[in-house]
């Protein structure tokens, strides 16, 4: 059986380790390849870290934002990423995610898609899967809180109107937002979209309470269905 040496950062000349360089020239100055390869620490017998890292964001055109949607199985694909540098990878790009989510914007009132937009998009980024959510609002538009509703496959999501109306009227909502991401990048709304949304709508009717938007988050943009006219 062949032994198998890790090519460490540490073996590496001083010009060639990401954590001196980062030190000494600051961590804008590293690539995408080298801030990965100090979260997985070494490389293997053939490749050094960078290399392997290299490797891995040719799956996806060194684009980072299509780097978070990739599971752990997809990263382990590249030979020599195990299961323990996959997940640390990962960790990262859900800490990064979880980052933009506190910091999108929390305005006092939403009163534009885009507003919705801004607010919404963090919760739907790296996601491979689709997700419904709403935010319940009080008579001034001023947001009481936001809610996910469901979880469910890169085809669709089972929404339950009963759970959204049931959080609408325990937290008093004058009004209701709703948003589901499409992971396709599709931003037609399906039948089954246009369908659950007017449900919605009736159910809400019943209790005095407005639906204000429905939003369609892709990664390339959304579509509102009430600038479109279709609410």
């Amino acid at each position: 059986m062949e032994e198998t040496k890790h090519l460490t950062i540490k073996a590496w000349a001083d010009d060639d380790k990401p954590r001196e360089k980062l030190l000494s020239k600051g961590k804008g100055a590293l690539s995408n390849a080298e801030l990965l390869a100090l979260l997985i620490g070494n490389g293997t017998r053939n490749r050094s870290a960078v290399q392997l890292c290299q490797e891995i964001l040719k799956l996806v055109n060194d684009d980072i934002v299509a780097l978070g949607k990739l599971s752990e199985k997809d990263l382990m694909l590249v030979k020599g990423i195990g299961p323990a540098k996959a997940v640390t990878i990962a960790a990262a790009m859900e800490l990064g995610r979880r980052r933009r989510a506190y910091e999108s914007p929390t305005k006092d009132r939403l009163t534009k898609p885009r507003e919705i937009y801004d607010y919404f998009n963090p919760e739907f980024e790296n996601l491979n899967h689709e997700e419904f959510w709403i935010i319940l609002l009080r008579r001034n538009l001023s947001v009481i809180k936001k809610e996910r509703i469901s979880i469910g496959g890169l085809h669709g999501t089972v929404v339950d109107i009963t759970k959204i109306m049931k959080q609408a009227v325990e937290k008093e909502a004058s009004s209701i937002i709703l948003a589901h991401n499409h992971p396709s990048g599709n931003l037609n709304p399906s039948s089954q979209d246009i369908d659950i949304t007017k449900r919605i709508i009736e159910a809400c009717k019943i209790f005095g309470i407005s639906v204000l938007d429905h939003l369609i988050i892709t990664d390339n943009g959304f579509y509102s269905f009430s600038d479109e006219g279709q609410l």
